[in-house]
């Protein structure tokens, strides 16, 4: 029987997480999975990592110094970078700086977790390097080799997939159940306080004007906590101060997006990859216009869609029929297995007895003044290794501390009961750890 590969996921937001862990199972169906979350401002809590669907221990918490050092010194088959470009960046070179020759390393993998609808260019250059970069769709594949050909740089890591979270039984009209809405709100778009509040008082106002409905406003988190994105303006405390409260027929829900999906009868978003998951369950999906259809909100993405909709149509009873032709660019409601050529692509490389060094395109020589201070924000040098003091300790050796001084602890105690003098010498050795 052959031996299970060995997997690490590395993440800094629940999202991120989701789609990390969900793309190791689809391109190693029996692997060994160690999952690390990156320390930081959007590091998910215990109870968000719940909600994204993904079973398993919660991941250890590093930085990625000391991410390095672990994968330097495990065996691991692959790594999937499931980051901000920047950081995908720093592992990188982090990785160079370990392998700078043929050597035996990991397969290092990386992508988008939802609609690229942004920092095209700059995210695919600081993702340049991976031996795999997943494209969600043929629309992006497609937009992702013509950056990297744009600048000259070897394309063929771009590799097409889809969203790892796609799925869900096909969609099925309400019938004698209660026709459900769902209004499904992003951390920072729209950004603006005003807007953020015509957005919830139209959904509010859906529920007034149809009372035999019920619409459950999907959020993300709860106050205090971050996502992907920071929420400066959280739904919970706009709903507080609605003229009148929410109506009987409207309330605040949270949990995982697939589970709420189970009982939607109309997904409505701005641009968020819910409407994705929902399309691809052939859901009724509505993304809104009525803040106009731009670039910073990300909803020029659904352009020929056959979504793009105004609560004033959703209020008169309108449901959009997405257009298939769209769907199929976009990696949705498609036939067929998404992954079999990126998980074919990972098994040839992660059985090669050698792998080339990463190179990304991004150099001292081809951006001498960006590359440092990416590098330096995960307290890297120049050349990808690690700033004296950026690594403190592994997960594991956190974990052999935390067993040690709990054995000590013990230890105290039987000594408290023999008398003082045994006392000293074992708290001397608790503060040595």
């Amino acid at each position: 029987m052959p031996e299970r590969k060995r997997v690490a996921v590395i993440a800094d937001s629940d999202t991120r997480w989701k789609w990390g862990a969900l793309t190791a199972r689809r391109l190693v169906p029996d692997h060994q999975l160690t999952g690390f979350l990156l320390r930081g401002r959007a590091t998910p809590t215990a109870r968000q990592l719940g909600e994204v669907g993904v079973q398993g221990d919660r991941p250890a918490e590093v930085t990625c110094a000391e991410f390095l050092a672990e994968i330097g010194r495990e065996h691991y088959d692959v790594v999937v970078l499931s980051l901000v470009g920047g950081a995908v960046q720093a592992v990188l070179h982090g990785a160079r700086a370990l392998w700078p020759e043929p050597s035996r390393r990991p397969v290092l993998v990386t992508g988008y977790v939802g609609v690229v609808y942004e920092k095209l260019a700059d995210g695919l250059l600081l993702r340049h390097g991976a031996d795999l970069v997943l494209a969600n769709s043929r629309h992006d594949a497609e937009r992702f080799r013509a950056v990297y050909e744009g600048v000259g740089a070897d394309a063929g890591a771009v590799t097409e997939t889809a969203l790892p979270f796609l799925g869900g039984a096909p969609y099925e009209p309400a019938g004698s159940r209660t026709h459900t809405v769902v209004f499904a709100v992003q951390p920072s778009v729209p950004d603006s306080r005003a807007d953020r509040a015509y957005l919830l008082e139209r959904a509010a106002g859906h529920a007034r004007l149809h009372p035999e409905r019920e619409v459950l406003i999907k959020l993300r988190s709860r106050p205090g906590e971050h996502t992907t994105h920071l929420e400066e303006q959280p739904y919970q405390r706009l709903a507080a101060k609605l003229p009148g409260g929410l109506p009987p027929n409207c309330r605040l829900v949270y949990g995982n997006m697939g589970e709420v999906l189970d009982g939607t009868d109309l997904l409505v978003t701005v641009s968020s990859t819910a409407a994705l998951e929902s399309l691809h369950r052939s859901i009724p999906t509505a993304v809104l216009t009525d803040l106009g259809i731009r670039e910073a909100l990300g909803n020029h993405h659904f352009l020929g869609s056959g979504c793009l909709a105004s609560w004033d149509q959703l209020d008169a009873g309108l449901l959009p029929k997405a257009d298939p032709d769209w769907l199929a660019a976009q990696g949705v409601a498609g036939g067929g297995d998404a992954y079999a050529a990126a998980r074919a692509k990972v098994a040839e490389l992660a059985d090669r007895d050698q792998l080339p060094a990463p190179a990304p395109y991004y150099t001292l020589t081809t951006a001498p003044r960006y590359l440092p201070g990416i590098l330096a924000r995960q307290h890297l040098a120049p050349d990808g290794s690690p700033l004296p003091g950026a690594v403190r300790e592994t997960a594991g050796q956190s974990r052999l501390r935390r067993k040690l001084r709990a054995h000590l602890r013990e230890a105290a105690r039987g000594a408290y009961r023999h008398g003082v003098q045994r006392v000293a010498p074992v708290i001397r050795r608790m503060g040595e750890l």
